[in-house]
Formats: C-alpha cells, sequence, structure tokens
C-alpha cells in the first residue's frame, strides 16, 4: 500500500488495484496541478505492477470528482503556458485509456467536468442509482469546451448526437439518462457499487459498440450539414461574439472527428478561449457562484418542515420547490379551491424533475392542502406568500407570530413593501426576514435576503442557510424600496416602455437588449412578467423614489392586456410564443436604443451600491446576473462598467438627458466606480 496526499492505492487479493481519491482541505474532489502530478506518479506504478484491474473512486460522500480546479485557470500566465499544461493532463488520462488491464470509473453523485474526463479515460463507468448522482461536460459555462480529451472520447463513446448536445448546452445527466445514452455501462444501488466493479474486472464484460447512425452522422461528408444544423440552434441562444465555446466546439468536431489531430486541436482552441475576456468573466461568475455558497452557510441551521401562506402562483411554486428538495410543506389557502391549482403544477413539476414513479408519489405525499392553518406550530420556516397589501400581511404576520414556536424563520415574500412597516405589529420586529423568490421559482437560482435595521444578524443567517438547503442563491439585501433586483430592472422595463409609446416598433428594442447579450428583450420580459405586476411595481418605486411610470402601461392594464398571461400584451401570444412581426429599422438608431435601455440599468445599480443596499459590487452583480440573467460574458453590471470611459457615458447621459430629461442624471456613485 501507498500513501500520499490525496491519493491511496490498494491492490486486493483478486490483483485489482483500487486508486481513492480524497483531495485534503477541500470538502470536495477537484483535479488540482499538485492532484495531478501524485495521479501520475501512481499510473506509473500501476504500469510497472500490471494489475488485474484498475478501479478509480472516491472517499468524498460528496461525490466523485468536481472537475478541474477553476482557481488555478486564472493563473496560467499565457496561452502556450496553458496549451502545455492541457496536453499535459491529456497525455495523463491517455495513459489509463492504454493500460492493458480493465480500467473502472466507480461514480458516486456528481462527476463533472475533468472528473468526467477522467471516467472517459477508464474502460468502464458505474454510476450510483441515486438522484444525487449527475454527470456531465458543464464547461461550456465556463466560456471553454472539454480539453482533457472529453471531446474526442464522448463523442467516441456516445455518438456525435447525445456528446455534443450534453457538451454544447452544459447539461448534466442523471444515471438513468447517462446509461442510456451510452455515457455510462451500469446505474447500480450503493450496496452493490464495490462488487460490480470487480465482477466487470474479473469477467471482462464486453463495452457497447457504437451505432451505425453515429458512424454515419461522423461521415466527413455529412458532418458540414450536421454542423451548419447545430450552429442554427446554438446561434438562438447565444451570438458568436458573446459566447465563442460553443461554436469553437462545433468547429472542431466538424474538421477534424475523424482524425488523429482532434486531440491537439482540441487542445489549442482551449487554451485560446481561456484567454478571451468571455471565459475570465464567466470563471468569475463561478466564483461569484461559489463566494454566495459559502456566505450562506454561516448557520447550521436546517429546517424539515416549511409552512407557505398564499397559494398563488408564487406561493404554490415555492411550496412545491421545497417539497423537491425534500423537505415537508403545508401550504395554506382560503379554500380547498384555491389550493388545488398549486397541487396540479407541482405534479407536474414533480413529474418533469423526478420522472420515477414512487419517487413523485412520495413528494406529493409531502405537499398537504392545509386550509385550516394546522402546519403553523409544526413549521420551521413560515414563509408569507399573499397579495401585496400591507394592512393583509400585517394582520397575517401577528397572527403567525402568535401559534409559531421561538425558533421558527417568520419570512415574507413581499416584493416591494419594506421590511420595518410589515414589523410593526410584531413584538419581536427582529425576527422578520425577506425570503423574496423569483419567478418562475424553479428555474431562477437567486433569493433576496432582505433585512431591516431591526432585523437580528442571525435570523439573517439562518434563511441563508435554508436558501442554501433548497439550492438556491441567497444575496443579503438592505430593506429599501424594491430591494435591489426589482430596483435595477425596473428603470430598465420602463425605459423600453417608453420607447414604445413613442412609437419605435417593439421588436426592435427586443433586438437592441438581445444584441448587447440579454437572454430576453425587456419587452417580451414585461409582458411575462405580467403589465399589471409591472404597473404595481413601477407605481410604487415611483412614489417612494420619484420617477414618471409611461401612459401606455396603464393603457394596457386598463384594457386587460396583461402580457402573456391573457394572450396579448405589447406582443399577441399564440401557444405561449409571442408573434415578432418583421419591422424596418432604416430610421431607428439602434445604438441610441441600447444605450438608453442599459444606461438606465447601470445608473440604477451604481445608485444601489452607493446607497449600501448590497454590501459589495461582486454581490451586486451576482444578484443581477442569477436575478436577472444580465449578460453573463459580462461578468455583471458593474464589473462591465469598468470597461468604459466616464467621460464618454457622461456625454451620452448628456445628450438623453436633452433629449428626455431627468430620467437621465448622471448618480454621483458613477466617479467611485470610474475613477
Amino acid at each position: 500500500m501507498t500513501d500520499s496526499k490525496h491519493w491511496t492505492l490498494n491492490i486486493d487479493e483478486k490483483g485489482i488495484a483500487w486508486l481513492h481519491l480524497h483531495r485534503q482541505d477541500s470538502k470536495i474532489n477537484t483535479l488540482s496541478t499538485e492532484v495531478m502530478k501524485e495521479l501520475e506518479s501512481y499510473i506509473h506504478q500501476i504500469e510497472q505492477k500490471g494489475p488485474t484491474g484498475l478501479v478509480i473512486l472516491s472517499d468524498k460522500s460528496s461525490g466523485f470528482i468536481a472537475g478541474a480546479d477553476v482557481s488555478e485557470f486564472t493563473s496560467w500566465n499565457n496561452e502556450e503556458e496553458t496549451y502545455q499544461y492541457i496536453k499535459y493532463c491529456q497525455s495523463l488520462f491517455n495513459r489509463i485509456e492504454e493500460l492493458p488491464c480493465p480500467s473502472v470509473a466507480l461514480i458516486n453523485g456528481f462527476c463533472m467536468g475533468g472528473g468526467t474526463e477522467l471516467s472517459l479515460s477508464c474502460q468502464y463507468r458505474i454510476l450510483l442509482d441515486s438522484p444525487s448522482t449527475r454527470i456531465g461536460l458543464p464547461e461550456i459555462k465556463l466560456g471553454i469546451h472539454p480539453g482533457f480529451g472529453g471531446t474526442v472520447k464522448s463523442i467516441r463513446l456516445m455518438g456525435p448526437l447525445s456528446a455534443m448536445d450534453m457538451m454544447l448546452t452544459g447539461r448534466a445527466l442523471s444515471a438513468r439518462a447517462a446509461r442510456k445514452t451510452g455515457l455510462c455501462d451500469y446505474v447500480v444501488p450503493e450496496r452493490h457499487m464495490l462488487n460490480a466493479a470487480r465482477k466487470i474486472i474479473l469477467e471482462k464484460k464486453p463495452t457497447r459498440k457504437k451505432s451505425i447512425l453515429s458512424k454515419i452522422i461522423s461521415n466527413r461528408l455529412i458532418r458540414p450539414l450536421v454542423a451548419h444544423q447545430m450552429r442554427k440552434r446554438v446561434a438562438k441562444k447565444a451570438s458568436r461574439t458573446h459566447y465563442p465555446a460553443p461554436f469553437a466546439l462545433i468547429d472542431l468536431w466538424e474538421k477534424y472527428a475523424d482524425s488523429s489531430q482532434m486531440m491537439e486541436h482540441e487542445a489549442r482552441s482551449i487554451s485560446k478561449l481561456l484567454a478571451t475576456d468571455t471565459a475570465q468573466n464567466l470563471i468569475r461568475v463561478f466564483f461569484l457562484q461559489s463566494t454566495i455558497k459559502e456566505n450562506g452557510k454561516q448557520s447550521d441551521f436546517r429546517a424539515s418542515h416549511i409552512h407557505v401562506v398564499g397559494a398563488g402562483v408564487m406561493g404554490g411554486d415555492i411550496a412545491a420547490w421545497c417539497v423537491l428538495k425534500g423537505l415537508t410543506v403545508t401550504l395554506q389557502d382560503q379554500s380547498p379551491d384555491r389550493i388545488a391549482p398549486a397541487i396540479k403544477r407541482a405534479a407536474i413539476l414533480f413529474k418533469k424533475k423526478l420522472k420515477i414513479d414512487r419517487l413523485v408519489t412520495s413528494a406529493m405525499d409531502r405537499l398537504i392542502p392545509d386550509v385550516e392553518g394546522y402546519g403553523i406550530k409544526r413549521a420551521d420556516v413560515v414563509i408569507e406568500a399573499i397579495f401585496e397589501n400591507l394592512n393583509a400581511k400585517q394582520n397575517l404576520f401577528k397572527d403567525l407570530e402568535s401559534q409559531v414556536h421561538e425558533d421558527t424563520l417568520l419570512c415574507t415574500n413581499t416584493s416591494s413593501i419594506p421590511l420595518e412597516e410589515i414589523s410593526q405589529v410584531l413584538k419581536k420586529p427582529e425576527r422578520l426576514t425577506g425570503l423574496h423568490f423569483f419567478n418562475p421559482v424553479d428555474k431562477m437560482q437567486l433569493i433576496e435576503i432582505v433585512h431591516s435595521e431591526d432585523t437580528d444578524e442571525e435570523k439573517i443567517k439562518q434563511t441563508s442557510a435554508f436558501a442554501i438547503q433548497i439550492s438556491r442563491l441567497p444575496v443579503k439585501v438592505k430593506s429599501t424600496p424594491g430591494f435591489l433586483v426589482n430596483r435595477i430592472l425596473m428603470p430598465y422595463l420602463l425605459e423600453a416602455s417608453f420607447m414604445a409609446q413613442e412609437g419605435i416598433p417593439v421588436v426592435l428594442i427586443d433586438k437592441a437588449a438581445l444584441d448587447f447579450g440579454m437572454p430576453m428583450g425587456p419587452i417580451e420580459l414585461a409582458d411575462r412578467v405580467g403589465l399589471d405586476i409591472c404597473l404595481s411595481v413601477a407605481e410604487i418605486l415611483s412614489q417612494r423614489l420619484g420617477g414618471i411610470v409611461p401612459d401606455i402601461l396603464q393603457d394596457r392594464v386598463t384594457s386587460g392586456n396583461l402580457g402573456i398571461k391573457t394572450g396579448k400584451g405589447f406582443y399577441e401570444y399564440h401557444n405561449g410564443k409571442p408573434i415578432k412581426p418583421k419591422s424596418d429599422k432604416k430610421e431607428i438608431n439602434m445604438n441610441d436604443i441600447q444605450d438608453r435601455l442599459i444606461l438606465r440599468l447601470l445608473n440604477e445599480a451604481i445608485a444601489c451600491l452607493r446607497e449600501g443596499v448590497v454590501e459589495s459590487e461582486e454581490l451586486l452583480d451576482a444578484g443581477i446576473i442569477f436575478g436577472t440573467g444580465f449578460a453573463p460574458f459580462t461578468g455583471g453590471p458593474l464589473n462591465y462598467l469598468h470597461t468604459l470611459s466616464i467621460n464618454k457615458q457622461q456625454s451620452r447621459f448628456d445628450e438623453f438627458n436633452r433629449k428626455y430629461g431627468d430620467r437621465f442624471i448622471m448618480d454621483k456613485g458613477w466617479e467611485n466606480i470610474l475613477c
């Protein structure tokens, strides 16, 4: 037996080598340079010993390998240095692939990026049969693509369609989905994993053969046609200018899939991509996400029973999401009829996410209609999600405080009412925190953890810990009008409405935002949020912060055209999709449209930072990226600001101020950002 810092090698009585990874000083396994260097020494030993077989496994209960150590990506000084390291890792994994004995990757829980590429170098992959098991190649989310041989080996194993789809989307597969696509060989319960690995090695089970369809699609004459379709599909969601990685991956497959040079070009391609601003900014976003998660772990608070008051779209979906994360939830409203639609939506969500009937049934059993509110006294967390009315919320919380036990978290999902006003009726106002979810709940990662001057700091930490427990990103924000996300987003949406009121075609307004890199145009976004909701929030913010609400918004709401939910807003909708007429932009200055939208958003972001709505630039960037989808390739609005010239922006503000009035007054916080 040989021991080292991160790896341990044991050879059993059957001659099978068991290579265990347990990275020291880390909760998860990642492939740092030090880990890779140690792996190299063990591969050399295995090559010398000639064992019956090799099993690579993790000693971490958290999972197999999360991927490469992303923190090292920013330390590589130039493209050539990156290339040399990538080539080193490729050669290391190739040596595993070339071992004369059978090799098995025994995968418990998550397996991502470089961990998946390591597993692809083994002859077999066995996955734990558990909902927690996820395997994939998500590098595209960092502005790169697989580089340790993953592009070559995944395509060879899974076929080009399945492999390219997995890499282009960055989607992680469940154990059973991985088995279906050919990414893994066996899916087994935990109690059988070790024996399954032994049996595969000793019996030398046959591996899956490549399908005829995969061979046809990989033909060099067919590939350009398939690649063209791939580019069209990717271009609908991302531009080559903003996100070069998926297009580079398609180029790589199209040109070199039948060539021994593909591994070489994979290394060259990823080395170039890592040097781009997009990759560096997306890596920044990755670390922002990690920081938020760590900030949310300052408390050991864990909930088991949640009580949600209000079974509307937001309340019902919050309840369903909590159930999906393993919690028991009682859902309260005034009658069973009001709760029924939420239960129906939850059933659809559970079937989509869980797929297995017994898991769906178990989830449904944990979502309990509760008209009388019996669950209040048992709850660890009570979440209020009723309509935005101060008196109604005050009366509810006064009643809730009299029923819950001392340690229960009292949370409001209000999107606009200050906590100080709601908590006036409480005997202990310091108990109240804001837990502001975003719609749709199952897709939006951010939760604003709202606090007032009175809020107890321990309650803030516990609420943040609860957000982490349900797989959401908590950002602490001050209780000010609109909090963070709604306050910054609303001027952007209102400016789009002003432009529509001026007669600028709405499709061009949306196009300007999409060209900047937004995931959706502001006009379509307003329609999807609901124009009545936009109007309500806009009126509340204008009353508290000043500003004018465009008449066109009030007119749409008065006429009953509320957006997608009524089939018509700024757009008309068919089967949930907007009908976007073609529009001639010859007479329209698209740069002006884009600048008007983005400058309103940036100006409000700077005001929020200056007023201390959040504690740092990093948290503001994270909040707006994860709360609104603000162009991730920029690294966030404030990170983007650092690339701008203050003189040029001042000139644009002055120009727009003369044309459109006081909504284009440059916040004094700009000088602190661009100095």
